[in-house]
C-alpha cells in the first residue's frame, strides 16, 4: 500500500474554476464576519490558475457582483461592456439573415453584460481567494475520493512520476491525501470524480442524462479596421444541418482581439460529423471571413458543455460532499452562459458548509444546500429555462427557435409543461452506412487550419511517459464494433487528433495520442460504446491557455 502524506483541512474545493474560486472566497469572506478560522484548500489540475479555463466568454455580472460588491475597484478584468448584440440566421454558405431584436428571445440579449476572458477572471479570483487565506495548489490533480465508511472525507491527488506501465520512475513522488470535513467537488463539466460520485450514490436517479455541446473557440488579433470592440455576435444554422443543435459567436474583445468559437451538440447523429471542421467552415461565411481577413489567430482551445438544465441536474449532495457549477450542469442554454451560475452555486455551497462546520451536530448530509439553490435566482433562471434545450433536439434548429421566442417573450418560460430528453446523447449516433459522408476542404492555413496546427497553440503539453489518463474499456472495440458501425467517430469528434485508426499490414489498428489531449472530455460523453474513460493525468498537464 502506497504510503502518502496527509494534510487536514475544514474544506477541500476539489477545481479551481469560477465555482470553486467562488466558493473559497465565500467561505473565507464568512469565516471572517463570523470572526473564526477555517482551513480551506484548492485542488487544481492546471498548472496555474486559469490554465485549463476556456470560455467565450459574455459575463452576466449577477454573481460577481454579490461576492465582490467592489470589484472594479479591485481590478477585477472585467471592462468590456456589452456595446452592440446581434443574432444572425445563416441559410447556407454565403447569406445571413440579421434576426430584428424583438425576435431575439430576451434571454439571449446582453445588455449589461460584460466580454470577458473567463481564464484571466479565474487568475483573479485566484488572487481575491489567496488574499482571503484560501490555500490553492496549482498542478496537482484530484484523482482518487478518500472514503471513510459511506462518507467521503477528501481527495487524493494524483502520483507523480510514474512511467507508462505504472511503475515508480526516478524522482516519483506519492500523491498527497488532502483531507476535509467537507468537500467540494467544482471540475467542470464532465468531471471525472464528479460522474463517479454520481454512479456510487446514485446522485442521477430522478433526472434526465446530462446532454453536452462542445465548445471550439479561436482567439484572433485582427486589423483595427474591422474590430468594433464591445460587439456581439450570435449566429445560428449554417454549417449545420437543420436536426444538428449547435451555433457560432463571435465577441469583438479588448485590445483588438475577437473571440470567435462553434458550439456543437453532441447529440449530433451523422457519425462522419467532425465539429472541428464545421468549426474551420463556418469561419468562412462572409459574416465572419470579414472580419478575420488580415488578422492572426493566436490560440485555439475546445471544451465541453453541459446543456441539459433543470431536468439533468444531479442530486446534488451526498456523505460528506456538494457538487456545484458546471459538474452539476448548471448552465443556463437559453442564455448561453454558465459562469454566473456557477459562481452563485458555489457560493450557495460555502454558505452550506459554512452553517454545518459552525454546528457540531451537523448531518454529513447536506440536503440544505439544495434548499438554498431552489431558493435562489439560479434555480428561477433553470425553470423559466427549462425548455430551452429539449425544444431544439424535439422540433429542429427553425422551429426550435420560434418556440424558444415564445416560450421565453411571450410565456416568460412558464408554459405549463416541462419538455424532455431521455436519450443519452452517444445513444442517437446512425450508423456509417445510414448517413451521408461529409467532404471537408483542406485548411489554407490563413483562415483554416489543421487540428495539430491548433493543438500547438493551446500550449498543450503532456509527460509522454506516464499511464495514459485515456482509458479503453476494452481495447478491441474501436476496431471491431465501432469501425465497421460508425468508421469510428473518434477520429473526428476530437478537437485534437487524439484518436486515429492506423492501417498497417495485419489490419486497422486504433492509436491513442494521449499526449495532445486538451481536456475537452469530448470522447468519455460521445463514444457510442462508452468505451473510453477521461481520467486525470499527472498534475500540470494539458493545455496552458493565455487569454482564454
Amino acid at each position: 500500500m502506497t504510503e502518502r502524506e496527509s494534510m487536514d483541512f475544514d474544506v477541500v474545493i476539489v477545481g479551481a474554476g469560477p465555482c470553486g474560486l467562488a466558493a473559497g472566497c465565500r467561505l473565507q469572506q464568512l469565516a471572517r464576519d463570523a470572526g473564526v478560522d477555517i482551513s480551506v484548500a484548492i485542488v487544481e489540475k492546471g498548472s496555474e490558475i486559469g490554465a485549463h479555463i476556456i470560455s467565450g466568454a459574455v459575463l452576466e455580472p449577477t454573481a460577481l457582483n454579490e461576492l465582490f460588491p467592489d470589484w472594479r475597484k479591485r481590478g477585477a478584468p472585467v471592462a468590456t461592456a456589452v456595446a452592440a448584440d446581434e443574432f444572425h440566421f445563416l441559410p447556407g454558405s454565403s447569406r445571413a439573415w440579421r434576426v430584428p431584436h424583438a425576435f431575439v428571445p430576451v434571454t439571449a440579449r446582453n445588455a449589461g453584460n460584460f466580454i470577458v476572458s473567463l481564464g484571466d477572471l479565474c487568475r483573479w479570483l485566484g488572487r481575491q481567494a489567496e488574499d482571503l487565506g484560501v490555500n490553492l495548489f496549482p498542478g496537482f490533480a484530484a484523482a482518487q475520493l478518500l472514503r471513510e465508511g459511506d462518507r467521503v472525507c477528501g481527495v487524493i491527488t494524483g502520483d507523480l512520476g510514474r512511467d507508462r506501465a505504472g511503475q515508480p520512475k526516478d524522482g516519483y513522488q506519492a500523491g498527497y491525501e488532502l483531507r476535509a470535513r467537507y468537500t467540494l467537488f467544482a471540475e467542470g463539466c464532465r468531471g471525472s470524480l464528479g460522474k463517479e460520485l454520481m454512479q456510487l450514490y446514485n446522485l442521477r436517479r430522478d433526472s434526465d442524462p446530462q446532454h453536452y455541446g462542445i465548445g471550439l473557440k479561436e482567439v484572433w488579433a485582427v486589423d483595427p479596421a474591422r474590430h468594433e470592440e464591445g460587439k456581439v455576435v450570435h449566429t445560428l444554422g449554417w454549417p449545420l444541418d437543420g436536426r444538428t443543435e449547435g451555433g457560432g459567436f463571435l465577441y469583438h474583445a479588448a485590445g483588438g482581439q475577437v473571440y470567435l468559437g462553434l458550439i456543437v451538440a453532441l447529440n449530433y447523429r451523422n457519425p462522419w460529423l467532425s465539429p472541428f471542421e464545421e468549426f474551420q467552415r463556418w469561419k468562412q461565411h462572409p459574416l465572419i471571413r470579414r472580419v478575420l481577413e488580415g488578422g492572426k489567430r493566436v490560440s485555439y482551445g475546445a471544451r465541453a458543455v453541459n446543456k441539459g438544465g433543470l431536468q439533468s441536474l444531479p442530486r446534488l449532495a451526498f456523505p460528506g460532499g456538494l457538487l456545484a457549477g458546471c459538474e452539476a450542469g448548471f448552465l443556463n442554454g437559453a442564455k448561453i452562459k454558465g459562469s454566473h451560475t456557477a459562481m452563485k452555486t458555489g457560493m450557495l455551497a460555502a454558505e452550506s458548509i459554512f452553517a454545518a462546520l459552525r454546528n457540531e451536530k451537523a448531518a454529513d448530509v447536506l440536503e440544505d444546500f439544495e434548499d438554498r439553490v431552489r431558493a435562489s435566482w439560479v434555480h428561477e433562471e433553470l425553470v423559466r429555462a427549462r425548455n430551452f434545450g429539449p425544444a431544439q433536439h424535439l422540433f429542429g434548429t427553425l422551429a426550435g427557435a420560434a418556440f424558444a421566442w415564445f416560450d421565453q417573450n411571450i410565456a416568460r418560460g412558464r408554459l405549463p409543461f416541462t419538455l424532455r430528453n431521455r436519450e443519452p446523447d452517444h445513444a442517437g449516433l446512425s450508423r456509417a452506412s445510414d448517413s451521408r459522408p461529409i467532404e471537408y476542404q483542406k485548411p489554407d492555413g490563413v483562415l483554416t487550419f489543421d487540428r495539430l496546427s491548433s493543438v500547438y497553440l493551446s500550449s498543450t503539453n503532456h509527460e509522454e511517459d506516464q499511464p495514459s489518463h485515456l482509458r479503453l474499456a476494452d481495447p478491441s472495440i474501436p476496431v471491431s464494433r465501432n469501425l465497421p458501425l460508425y468508421a469510428e467517430p473518434a477520429q473526428r469528434y476530437c478537437p485534437a487528433g487524439v484518436y486515429e485508426i492506423v492501417n498497417e499490414d495485419s489490419g486497422p489498428r486504433f492509436q491513442v495520442n494521449a499526449q495532445n489531449c486538451v481536456h475537452c472530455k469530448t470522447c468519455d460523453i460521445k463514444d457510442p460504446a462508452q468505451n473510453i474513460q477521461w481520467v486525470v493525468p499527472e498534475g500540470g498537464g494539458g493545455p496552458n491557455y493565455t487569454g482564454m
